[in-house]
């Protein structure tokens, strides 16, 4: 089944309006037909409306809502990324894996080592085409939300952002064992908000560490191998996911 996203005001008491590209797409990509099913999101609350297509209109598609899911397919913690910036089109394949896998938000950080810099004029051409792939990645794996790709921030503006949060864990190749990655995993409880911090190509500089835990993060290890910068935000995810999804 197809799934689409709207605004939260296009959503009625029984009826759903699409618009924009949406339309073409559903007319003359898909060639959709009234009567023809589809699934609907607003990208916030995670619900998914169940709808019949019910007029194709030049520029809006009308639809009826037959039913609503509650039991969203969403990671029952709200998981934070930050991602050190990685070289060349890295952190497509990140944000694109990183939705899939469950991630709630994505931000970028330049970190001391990081080899990519972004100005402002660069910075907000990169944040619309990732938002518009976490928006393709959330259609493909029948998210409920379209995770948010907040803007580049640096490593104390991060470590900021990340105050809040309940658990707060940095994979580092000098952290201890997997028995302590396990304990703090096996903590995290439903409801509960998760930031993982990872680094660049060349790691984190010591004074990162350092900041990271004053500001209450805890260093894991992923394994004894030393993994990629897109491959150890993947790992971290789906150990979370292992351990909570029912």
């Amino acid at each position: 089944m197809f799934q689409f996203f709207v605004s939260p005001d296009q959503i009625q008491e029984k009826k759903v309006i699409i618009t924009g590209k949406d339309v073409v797409h559903i007319k003359q990509v898909l060639r959709m037909k009234t009567g023809d099913e589809i699934a609907i999101s607003n990208g916030v609350d995670g619900r998914e409306y169940r709808c019949g297509i019910e007029e194709l209109l030049e520029d809006s598609i009308l639809c009826e809502i037959r039913f609503i899911k509650e039991d969203a397919l969403e990671l029952p913690v709200k998981v934070f990324l930050f991602q050190g910036l990685p070289k060349a089109d890295k952190m497509e394949l990140i944000i694109q894996k990183a939705v899939e896998l469950g991630a709630y938000e994505i931000i970028p950080v330049a970190t001391k080592r990081a080899v990519v810099k972004l100005d402002d004029k660069k910075a907000k051409s990169k944040l619309q085409r990732w938002q518009g792939i976490s928006e393709a990645a959330a259609k493909q794996s029948k998210r409920g939300v379209i995770p948010k790709i907040a803007d580049v921030m640096t490593m104390k503006e991060a470590l900021a952002y990340a105050k809040e949060c309940d658990i707060k864990m940095i994979p580092y190749e000098l952290a201890e064992g997997m028995d302590a990655t396990r304990e703090l995993i096996g903590t995290i409880k439903k409801g509960q908000s998760v930031a993982i911090f990872i680094g660049p190509e060349g790691g984190f500089d010591d004074r990162e560490i350092e900041l990271a835990r004053e500001s209450g993060f805890s260093p894991i290890t992923l394994g004894s191998r030393i993994l990629r910068t897109e491959t150890a935000g993947f790992t971290t995810l789906a150990f979370i996911m292992y351990q909570l999804e029912e």
